[in-house]
Formats: C-alpha cells, sequence, structure tokens
C-alpha cells in the first residue's frame, strides 16, 4: 500500500514538474516574442493608405481612378464592396479559421507539417490571411524560415491592433493580381471591366485564385495556367460543400478574360482638373450622373467628326434646381490629339454669338421699354461708326420683339442694346456670376450684343439656367461640397424679374427646331459667332439647363459653322438623353402682359422708340415714377362694390396701371386712377410712363 502511494506521489510530482517546465517554456515563448515584437516595431499601415485617387459621381460610382506615385493600380475596398460568394471561396481555399484564430492557425501548421514530413515535400501551406495581409505591408515574400517568422510576428501585431473586418480590408487592398494591379477591385475592373459587388461564380474564383502566383496565373498571359487554378478552387469549393454540381459544372465552363480592359476615364478634363486643385484628397465625389456623362461622350465625340477634320465638341449638364452639374463633356474625344481633345473648352472664352440677345431683351422687358409685341424697326441703322448689319444681310422692316428675337436679328438687338447700354449690360452679367473678357485696350461696345466679347461655356449655361430660373441667380458647381458663402452670395440677388424671364422662355421654346425634333419641348437659342469659329446652342425645361459649343480649339474659321445646324442637333439629342426625368416649364406669373397683339398694349410698349427711352444705366433727368397709394406690403380695406384710388408721384403722363399684368386703365392729365377691384387677396400694382419706366408695389384687399 505504501508503495502505491510512493508511486502516486512520484507520478505527482512528475507531473508538476512538466507542467512548471511547460509553463515555464510557455512564459520563454511569450517573452521571446514580446522581445521579438519590440524588435521589429510597429506593422506599416501607412502603406496601405497609399491608394489610386479616385473620383466619383453623385451616387459613389467610379468615374476614373489614377494609379500611385509607383504606378500601381491600387483602388480603395473594403470587404461590403465584394460579392459575397468570393469571400466564402476566399475562406475556403486561403483561410477557412479567418475568423477563430488569432493570426496564426496552429491546426493548419500542424497539417502542413505532418503533410512535409510524410511526404517529403511542402502540399499545403500553413499561412492565414493575416499573415498574408502581413506580408504584403511589409514587402517581403521571403519563403525561408526567418520570413516565416517574421509573417508570425507581424500577425500578431495586427490581431492586437485591428478587428478581423479590417485586416480582411487590408488583403482585398493589397493582393497581387498581375502586372501592376494591386487589390480585388482594381483586378475585377481590369479583368471584368465591373466592380466586384456583382460576381459569377467564374470570376470569384479566378480571384481568389490569381494573388497565389499572380505572374503565372494572368489570364491575358497565362490563360492555361489561370484556368487550371480557377478550377481547382471550385473543385476545392464543391468538396467543401459551399457550391452544388450545377453550379460548378456552370463555373468552369465561363470564359476567361483573354486581356486587361481599360479602366473608366469619364469626365476627364473634369476629373484631371480636380485632382490639380484639390491635391491632398484621395477620394473626388463630384456631382456628375455616370449615366448621363456616358451617354453624352459619344454623343459629342460623333457629332464632333460627322461635322469635319479637327472639329471638337463640348457639352455641360446643369440641374437649375440645384445649382449641380450632371454632366461635363470638355471635348469631342480626349484622346485625340488632331482635334485638340485635352484642351477643356467648357472653360475655354470663346465669342457667344448672338447667344447673349436673349438676356438684352429681358432687361428691356423689365425696364419696361419693351414687350414681346412690341414693334421694333429692323432697318439699316448706324451707331456712329457702326453699321451692324443681319447675318443674312436682309432687312425686315417693322417686326416685333417676339420675332426679332426668335429670327436673331442684329439690328433690333443693338437698338435695345444702345438704349440699355453695353457697360450697364456687361456689369449686370458680371453680378450675375458672369465672367466676360473684352478685347484688349477696348471698353464695352454695341458689339456685344453680337458676340463681341469673351465668355466660356460654363458661364453662358449659367446665364441661361438663370433665365430658367425666374431670373435668379445661382452658384453652378460640379462639387458636392460646395462654396457655401459663394452659393448664398448668388442665390441672394436677381438678374431679372420672373415675368421678363417667362416672356424670354415664351419666344425660345417656339424657336424651330432641328429636323425630326418637336417644337416646343424645350426652350433654347443657338449662335454663331464671327468668322464661323463658334457653334452655339443653349437651352432649358423646366430642370436641366444644356449648352453646347461646337468648333475647333484652335480658334481655325470653319466656313458654313452654324448654331442651328451643327450645334442644335447636338442639343435636343442631349435633352433626348435624360428622358424621363425632363420636366415642364414654371406657369406665367402674375406681371405677365397677355395681348393678342401690340395693339392692345399700353401706349409707350407698342412701339420700341429710341426717343422715349433714357439709357436704363444712367440717371433719369425727371424725377421717376413711383406708386405713392397704395404702399407697398400693406393692407387696404374695400367697400362693397367700392373703388380704390391708385396714385403716383413723379413719371412722365400718361400713366398706365396694370393689375396682376392686365391693363385697368390710363391717367392721361393726373397720376391718379380710380380702380374697382373684383375680389379680395394679394394685388400687384404696376404703373408704366410715358418713357417706359415702372414701379410696382403688392397689397393685401380685405373686405371691410
Amino acid at each position: 500500500m505504501s508503495r502505491l502511494i510512493a508511486i502516486r506521489r512520484n507520478r505527482m510530482r512528475l507531473a508538476a514538474s512538466s507542467l512548471c517546465a511547460v509553463a515555464l517554456c510557455v512564459t520563454a515563448a511569450n517573452q521571446m516574442i514580446e522581445t521579438e515584437l519590440l524588435r521589429i516595431g510597429p506593422p506599416p499601415l501607412a502603406a496601405a493608405e497609399d491608394v489610386s485617387t479616385v473620383v466619383l459621381d453623385r451616387n459613389g460610382k467610379l468615374l476614373r481612378p489614377f494609379t500611385t506615385k509607383q504606378g500601381r493600380w491600387r483602388l480603395p475596398v473594403e470587404h461590403t464592396d465584394v460579392d459575397q460568394r468570393y469571400l466564402k471561396l476566399l475562406f475556403a481555399f486561403e483561410d477557412n479559421r479567418f475568423y477563430g484564430h488569432g493570426g496564426v492557425d496552429p491546426l493548419a501548421m500542424m497539417r502542413a507539417g505532418g503533410q512535409f514530413l510524410w511526404y517529403g515535400r511542402i502540399v499545403s501551406g500553413a499561412s492565414t490571411l493575416t499573415m498574408q495581409a502581413a506580408r504584403l505591408l511589409d514587402q517581403r515574400h521571403e519563403r525561408s524560415a526567418s520570413g516565416k517568422w517574421h509573417q508570425i510576428l507581424r500577425a500578431i501585431q495586427l490581431e492586437r491592433r485591428l478587428g478581423k473586418n479590417q485586416i480582411l480590408d487590408l488583403y482585398l487592398r493589397l493582393a497581387p493580381f498581375g502586372g501592376n494591379v494591386e487589390g480585388v477591385r482594381a483586378a475585377s475592373l481590369a479583368y471584368f471591366g465591373k466592380e466586384p459587388q456583382r460576381l459569377s461564380l467564374g470570376q470569384a474564383a479566378l480571384l481568389v485564385a490569381l494573388p497565389q502566383s499572380p505572374e503565372a496565373r494572368r489570364p491575358d498571359r497565362k490563360g492555361n495556367k489561370a484556368l487550371i487554378a480557377r478550377n481547382r478552387v471550385l473543385s476545392r469549393a464543391l468538396g467543401a460543400g459551399i457550391i452544388g454540381e450545377a453550379a460548378f459544372r456552370r463555373a468552369i465552363n465561363e470564359a476567361l478574360p483573354t486581356r486587361r480592359i481599360a479602366f473608366p476615364k469619364l469626365a476627364p478634363h473634369l476629373s484631371e482638373s480636380e485632382l490639380v486643385s484639390v491635391t491632398e484628397r484621395k477620394t473626388h465625389k463630384l456631382t456628375i450622373d455616370r449615366a448621363l456623362q456616358e451617354a453624352l461622350e459619344p454623343l459629342a465625340k460623333r457629332h464632333a467628326r460627322a461635322l469635319g477634320a479637327r472639329l471638337s465638341a463640348a457639352i455641360l449638364v446643369v440641374d437649375h434646381q440645384s445649382g449641380e452639374v450632371l454632366a461635363h463633356v470638355g471635348s469631342g474625344d480626349y484622346f485625340d490629339g488632331e482635334r485638340f481633345g485635352g484642351i477643356d473648352m467648357v472653360n475655354a472664352i470663346r465669342s457667344p454669338g448672338s447667344t447673349l440677345k436673349p438676356v438684352i431683351y429681358g432687361m428691356a422687358f423689365d425696364a419696361g421699354m419693351a414687350h414681346p409685341e412690341t414693334f421694333i424697326e429692323d432697318r439699316p441703322t448706324r451707331f456712329g461708326a457702326y453699321r451692324p448689319k443681319n447675318f443674312d444681310d436682309d432687312f425686315r422692316g417693322t417686326v416685333t420683339i417676339r420675332e426679332a428675337l426668335a429670327r436673331s436679328l442684329n439690328i433690333p438687338a443693338v437698338k435695345v442694346l444702345d438704349r440699355i447700354g453695353p457697360g450697364h449690360f456687361l456689369g449686370a452679367l458680371s453680378k450675375a456670376g458672369v465672367a466676360t473678357v473684352l478685347p484688349a485696350n477696348t471698353e464695352p461696345s454695341l458689339a456685344v450684343a453680337l458676340g463681341g466679347v469673351g465668355v466660356t461655356l460654363r458661364d453662358l449655361t449659367g446665364l441661361f439656367a438663370t433665365v430658367a430660373r425666374g431670373g435668379k441667380t445661382i452658384a453652378i458647381s460640379h462639387r458636392l461640397q460646395r462654396d457655401e458663402s459663394r452659393t448664398a452670395a448668388l442665390q441672394s440677388r436677381r438678374l431679372l424679374s420672373d415675368h421678363a424671364t417667362y416672356y424670354l422662355m415664351d419666344i425660345l421654346r417656339d424657336a424651330p427646331p432641328p429636323p425630326n425634333a418637336r417644337t416646343g419641348q424645350i426652350a433654347f437659342k443657338t449662335g454663331t459667332s464671327y468668322g464661323y469659329r463658334d457653334a452655339w446652342a443653349i437651352g432649358f425645361d423646366g430642370r436641366h439647363t444644356i449648352g453646347v459649343w461646337v468648333g475647333r480649339p484652335d480658334m481655325t474659321s470653319t466656313p458654313g459653322l452654324l448654331g442651328r445646324t451643327a450645334a442644335a442637333p447636338i442639343l435636343f439629342d442631349a435633352f433626348a438623353r435624360i428622358g424621363l426625368r425632363r420636366a415642364p416649364f414654371r406657369a406665367a406669373p402674375h406681371e405677365v402682359i397677355k395681348v393678342a397683339s401690340g395693339a392692345d398694349l399700353p401706349p409707350p410698349l407698342k412701339r420700341f422708340n429710341k426717343d422715349l427711352h433714357q439709357d436704363v444705366g444712367r440717371r433719369y433727368i425727371e424725377r421717376p415714377v413711383a406708386i405713392s397709394f397704395p404702399p407697398d406690403r400693406s393692407e387696404v380695406a374695400v367697400e362693397d362694390e367700392g373703388a380704390i384710388v391708385l396714385k403716383a408721384d413723379g413719371g412722365v403722363l400718361p400713366l398706365t396701371w396694370l393689375v396682376d399684368g392686365a391693363p385697368v386703365g390710363i391717367s392721361r392729365d393726373r397720376r391718379r386712377l380710380f380702380w374697382r377691384p373684383d375680389g379680395n387677396g394679394f394685388a400687384k400694382v404696376s404703373v408704366i410712363d410715358a418713357k417706359g419706366r415702372v414701379d410696382r408695389v403688392t397689397v393685401r384687399l380685405t373686405a371691410n
């Protein structure tokens, strides 16, 4: 009995000694590991931040990526951006216990060691995804024992510092796929031409197989080896029960890509300018709509080539409700050197031809000088030494303002600008955010009406967006993060009144469209600069404003190049690509004077007469007309069947009175009128004197 007790005590002492020895070994190993971790320093996580700069559209879709400084395609990507079937295949093939180990998988190591001893060669590796991410971070591809030990240490560091999904993101971003392609997102774009969110089973398997030996398995160079590697991944997935037999058969019959696909280069001019202006940011999100951009770039290219050699075209699409740029096509073909495709013609300064005429007439409407049905003379006229003539060298005699604008007659537009004043006109454009450039050492002149000033397609489109918005200016921008101070400053200004812009819209929507296009769908104006150097077409509907330019970037003349034949078809085709997003025009405001003909207009508006108007940029000699009663924004009690007296001060008789845009009477010898309202509510009262000067008030009528 005593002997049995002694044996048990010896065994217990041996077991305790063994446990102590194991504990000492574990402690020593831990101390060694901690010492080694201190020796190698922290993991170079900053290396993973060196990713390609990407430009995205408004919905986060890729417009254009750029290589890193080292010339690599390494796009930012996270595990949530990748097809889940790819991740399942990846775990099954590379690390099926990824979420269960601490960076090193002991079971995998024992399996790999046993296989090596049994077969005398390496049958399977023990490298985990964490160890592979560590190797990619360090850019050390040593297959020696010291190299593996370094990977193990780095893997331990990564597991301590990062979560599992963050480690997975590192692998997805850094894994090599052949050539200068790194990361699963870049690989999916390079080999399949699409983002990795939706992959076929065969595509997912290929992306799992490539990083193990990226150069030897490149499908664009080593198709047979790529096929074998892909099918091996699929076989492993079948054996693990991840996919079924039918899915396996379909996947192995998928064709492999045989070439690399070019990365997208949408909105190239805008993308490059964004990189130059904001260099510190890796991700640039623009207001561009990728689908619309993709539709308009080939449209510009096709039209430019059809029009002739060395011609280019530019298109800008703006949502004038928000000021956001939805498409920016800077040239007909960015890569066409003969057409100077690298020049961004959206921002090039060119002559606008007659595209400024609508704003000239709009300012005349606001100044009380004219109405669309006002008569004006289209006859040979001299303005000092300046003698403008129409494009066709013909004259129409007496025409309405509506007809003059619709036909883009030159002499009436110059007459109206002469009354407004070129300096005053350009000053108003400047306040609206339109930068104009005059020839060197010149002052504003009447030639501005016919294109004698420089302006960009961007600013010209913004100007028409202002007209589309009822005269309220807006800052157009291609950045989702906008300069709010500039935006607020512009949105608080008004270039034209609501009723003046409605008149313009009403005229321009009836302009004759190109062949096979419908009238009335958009309001637009065309223009051709002197010498046939620039062809323009700018138009809008209820929500979108589109500007089109056609010409040679080197400013060479192209005889026969006209806005209505070269640019207008592109404009209508561009609106057709907006499709269901088209919006109806706004309703007529109350200030609009609706008449059947010019004969029904108040006397000052029947005929444009230079003797009845003064330059609106100068001070009037007489005291301007002003409504003295009722005061603006006042409340007036109305007796049953009673009348309200309307009074004015200043101005030249006779005075024409209007309520909500409709004439209610004329004061010929006195500055007052009795008006009998037909109901209660708000009313807009206007008065126009004999020189066309206007004053307006808004009052609220209530029952007494």
